[in-house]
């Protein structure tokens, strides 16, 4: 039987963020969601950036918005996708000393997936070369490879 453990206020932010965050993952790794699922999966990224956002750090909140804004592009609602793919980055260059190369990948990862599904092919494009220029400037090779994972997976919209 689990033990009760009392956690503080900030204590249980984090501890939400963190599992909401992994249920957001387990969604989108499903591919026979329901629509219900598709609305825990929407609802569970924005709670877990609300828990973030009282407890984490930049990079944190540039992750929920990566976060956010995979989840509105695969619900292929790319106005939301777009705004949240921008935020990322505008989160990532307004806090260069806390990011590392992967959270720049990714913020130009979300772009271009983005601008992708809006049918925008220049700008996606132009940030899906950016993300791979950014990839290579991952030094730990397990992120490497998740990025890359990610980077790789997925529906591109047309674009390859």
């Amino acid at each position: 039987m689990d033990e009760m453990r009392l956690y503080t206020l900030d204590e249980a932010h984090g501890e939400f963020a963190r599992k909401l965050n992994g249920e957001v993952w387990e969604l989108l790794e499903t591919t026979d969601r329901s629509s219900v699922d598709d609305e825990r999966m929407l609802y569970a990224a924005w709670a877990s950036a609300y828990h973030w956002l009282r407890v984490g750090t930049a990079v944190h909140h540039q992750r929920a918005e990566w976060l956010l804004s995979r989840v509105y592009a695969v619900l292929g609602d790319a106005p939301a996708a777009i705004t949240h793919a921008r935020r990322c980055l505008e989160l990532t260059e307004t806090s260069p000393g806390e990011m590392e190369p992967f959270d720049l990948a990714y913020a130009s990862e979300a772009i271009a997936r983005a601008s992708a599904l809006a049918g925008d092919e220049h700008e996606a494009t132009r940030y899906l070369k950016l993300a791979r220029e950014a990839g290579t400037r991952i030094v730990n090779a397990e992120d490497r490879q998740i990025f890359e994972g990610d980077l790789n997976g997925g529906n591109w919209y047309g674009i390859a």
